[in-house]
């Protein structure tokens, strides 16, 4: 096995390079941290091209590695792992996980779609959720979180390895569920909007959640064949985009 002691090492350089969006989309791949998820990416079949593990990290988990054939495992320094990870503590193992492509083959089924949502923590929790809910897929449009950071990797806890996650024009997404005849729905703060509990579950439908401060582009709205609110007891004015999508898909899933 090969052991990496310096943080100035070319190999290490290269790995801390996919912090950012630029080099990940470069090299198709992404960083993922901790055993949890690597144990996850690997049970849905993801290529791990490269995985770092401390000492301790190789007493706790190096039996699964082996048993797993994991090919390329290099032993780093505590130094080195605490230089590429983003954690205050390091769980001691990472690896370098290659970009899997998902493609729609059905589009029937319940979807979410997602409008410029920016935050890494909302967009990660909204896959989780959609994956607790049982649907189909999540498409991401324009402006929102890169679900590869390690923000929203953190978020999503593996659930991206469930279920497909795709970057698609929003606009073209409508079309496509508009002739399957699937219901889209948008969420939206004005009087033309109905409650959601008007609304009945259903098996196959689109739901559009949208930007944190600036909700749904208009230009979308303006396509759906309903627009939801969440009616509002007490007196916070709004919701945060992460709840509401919750609230949201279980209600309208069967």
């Amino acid at each position: 096995m090969n052991e990496i002691l310096s943080v100035k090492n070319t190999t290490i350089k290269e790995i801390k390079k996919l912090h950012k969006k630029k080099y990940r989309v470069e090299s198709q791949q992404y960083l993922l941290e901790g055993f949890h998820l690597i144990e996850e990416a690997v049970k849905y079949n993801n290529v791990l091209t490269q995985v770092l593990v401390t000492q301790r990290g190789y007493q706790q988990w190096g039996a699964w590695l082996e048993a797993k054939a994991i090919a390329d495992v290099s032993l780093v320094s505590d130094e080195v792992m605490k230089s590429i990870s983003d954690l205050p503590t390091p769980q001691g193992i990472l690896a370098v996980v290659a970009m899997a492509e998902a493609v729609i083959t059905d589009w029937q089924g319940a979807w979410l779609l997602l409008d410029n949502v920016q935050d890494p923590g909302n967009v990660g929790t909204m896959v989780r959720t959609a994956d607790a809910a049982g649907l189909s897929g999540i498409i991401l449009g324009e402006g929102t979180a890169d679900i590869y950071s390690t923000k929203t990797l953190r978020s999503m806890q593996g659930s991206h390895f469930h279920l497909p996650v795709v970057s698609m024009n929003l606009k073209d997404a409508i079309s496509v569920f508009k002739e399957q005849t699937i219901p889209v729905y948008g969420t939206e703060l004005n009087e033309f909007a109905v409650s959601y509990q008007d609304v009945s579950a259903s098996q196959n439908f689109a739901l559009i959640m949208g930007n944190e401060g600036q909700g749904v582009e208009k230009e979308l709205l303006d396509l759906t064949d309903k627009n939801l609110y969440i009616p509002i007891k007490g007196h916070a004015e709004s919701l945060n985009v992460g709840i509401a999508a919750g609230i949201l898909m279980f209600h309208l899933t069967v």
